[in-house]
């Protein structure tokens, strides 16, 4: 399951849970990232009768009369909820005392081929998922080509948007320098260039690749890349001055955002 760090979550029965330390660094060594919850099932063996912990049923039973006296009407609390309630009946294998190293260490290695089982898996979908990665990142970089292009035109895309506001505003004035208006022209399209952007944009695109070519934990890696192509593609779209642009800059972001969700079920 996703998750930024590692988070083990166990569901013993009574007498075993003294294994938890062992069985935590046991998947710690093979998982690095994500939510996991293991649980171990135990049957009694043959002839083997289930046991009432009277300690705490007596305790439950005294909390349950307790509550119901002080609630008018409150029917007497039943005895299958009281045997439900967790610990009141363990199996007789399940007992501390019952419990022997061989039974141990067959737990242990249960739980060695579960996690075994549970990394060739997600290896598996890490190589699926790799393969939607390549495929998205190649579709980051043929938009960026896309909006090189587009933001060559936005020097002169300015110039007619600025004679047109000039013209509109001056129709009954002299005629602005032509001198004046290239300065303005210059200025807007300093302020709209997005070379900066698209040359980071590659970089970020390369170092992805890079990373999804050399395998392991990349998770993390990569979703900090992600915040990366999120900055720049944001800046692209502030910047852009045309339909063109501001289009390419759309799907850049929706690409990024698919990238985003599919990084986060990497290891």
């Amino acid at each position: 399951m996703n998750g930024r760090g590692l988070e083990l979550r166990w569901r013993l029965p009574a007498g075993v849970d003294g294994i938890e330390p062992l069985l935590r660094e046991a998947a710690a060594k093979t998982i690095r990232r994500g939510s996991v919850q293991a649980t171990l099932t135990m049957k009694s063996s043959a002839g083997a009768m289930p046991r009432v912990n009277e300690a705490l049923f007596d305790q439950v039973l005294r909390i349950a009369v307790a509550c119901a006296t002080r609630i008018p009407g409150a029917p007497v609390p039943r005895v299958e909820t009281l045997l439900s309630l967790p610990g009141v009946i363990t199996a007789a294998s399940a007992e501390a005392g019952d419990v022997t190293e061989p039974l141990l260490a067959s737990v242990k290695a249960g739980f060695a081929q579960a996690a075994a089982a549970l990394v060739d898996a997600r290896q598996a979908e890490g190589r699926r998922l790799g393969d939607v990665l390549l495929g998205l990142i190649g579709q980051i970089d043929w938009l960026r080509e896309a909006a090189d292009r587009a933001a060559s035109l936005q020097p002169e895309q300015h110039r007619e948007r600025l004679m047109a506001t000039v013209s509109a505003l001056l129709a009954s004035l002299p005629a602005v320098p032509e001198e004046r208006i290239a300065q303005e022209v210059a200025l807007l399209a300093a302020k709209s260039d997005v070379r900066e952007e698209l040359d980071r944009l590659g970089s970020h695109i390369e170092a992805a690749r890079g990373l999804l070519a050399g395998g392991g934990a990349v998770g993390r890696q990569l979703d900090f890349l992600v915040q990366e192509f999120v900055r720049e593609t944001n800046t692209i779209c502030s910047k852009s001055a045309g339909r063109d642009l501001t289009s390419i800059g759309l799907q850049l972001k929706s690409v990024v955002e698919q990238v985003r969700e599919q990084a986060q079920n990497l290891e």
